[in-house]
């Protein structure tokens, strides 16, 4: 396993249960025991946890990885439902994008599209400041940035200021990445700021779709987003378990894979 992969694994035993030992994670992993105490050691210096004689034990925060980390995982399937999602947008179109390491593929996806341009191109509306940052050079993109908090762990702008943006702008469409999706409770989210803003995005967008990766299917998070009347649409990639989708399309989601 990858160290990046091994990291996240860490916290989401850590959110689990609220702690972990050296020698569980040792059995788990396969990692020596000198390469797992390095990786407590790391986290433990970003104070995403706090180390015990012997393991760890979960910090308040520690609910979920930093974007940095989880851009490393499931990469193919990422891209795979950018491109897809990429191939909806049309030049002229205003487009949200919410933060999360998929909705940032989805923008790399539109900066390598060369006829954008050619149509007069296209306005992103976003709260995320790595996917601003990430698009900020492209002439045919045009950026706006909603203000707010800047949550440290997503790069993703929270607060009033946000909402006092999005309540002025129409969207045509929204791509919203999220931490759960589930037939039965919708679209979640860790942060119950998060939340609002991306609840907000797609109830200001003409369609508001839900990009995940399958890994996310079935689980549901902290804080509601919304359902299939607030997004009929879920992307997500070809590794997504059949059962799952048809649950998902029996509780009124147009369901697409990549």
């Amino acid at each position: 396993m990858k160290r990046a992969a091994r990291l996240n694994a860490i916290l989401d035993l850590l959110a689990a249960s609220g702690e972990v030992t050296v020698e569980d994670l040792v059995e788990r992993f396969g990692a020596s025991q000198a390469t797992t105490r390095r990786d407590l050691d790391s986290l433990a210096e970003q104070r995403l946890l706090t180390r015990t004689h012997g393991g760890a034990v979960a910090q308040a925060v520690a609910y979920e990885l930093p974007i940095r980390y989880k851009s490393h995982l499931r990469t193919q399937q990422k891209k795979a439902i950018a491109q897809a999602a990429a191939e909806l947008v049309l030049p002229g179109m205003v487009v949200g994008l919410s933060g999360g390491t998929t909705t940032t593929a989805i923008a790399a996806a539109l900066a390598a599209r060369d006829d954008l341009a050619e149509g007069g191109g296209i306005t992103v509306v976003t709260n995320a400041v790595n996917i601003a940052a990430q698009l900020a050079t492209r002439p045919d993109i045009k950026v706006v940035v909603t203000g707010g908090v800047i949550h440290s762990r997503s790069y993703e702008l929270v607060g009033p200021f946000v909402e006092q943006l999005l309540r002025g702008v129409r969207l045509d469409i929204a791509f919203i990445g999220v931490n759960g999706m589930d037939a039965a409770s919708g679209a979640s989210t860790q942060d119950e700021r998060e939340a609002a803003v991306n609840r907000m995005m797609a109830e200001r967008a003409r369609q508001a779709v839900v990009v995940t990766d399958s890994s996310k299917l079935g689980i549901t998070a902290f804080a509601s987003v919304g359902e299939a009347e607030l997004f009929p649409v879920v992307l997500t990639d070809a590794d997504a378990d059949a059962a799952t989708l048809a649950a998902l399309r029996e509780a009124g989601y147009e369901v697409r894979t990549a």
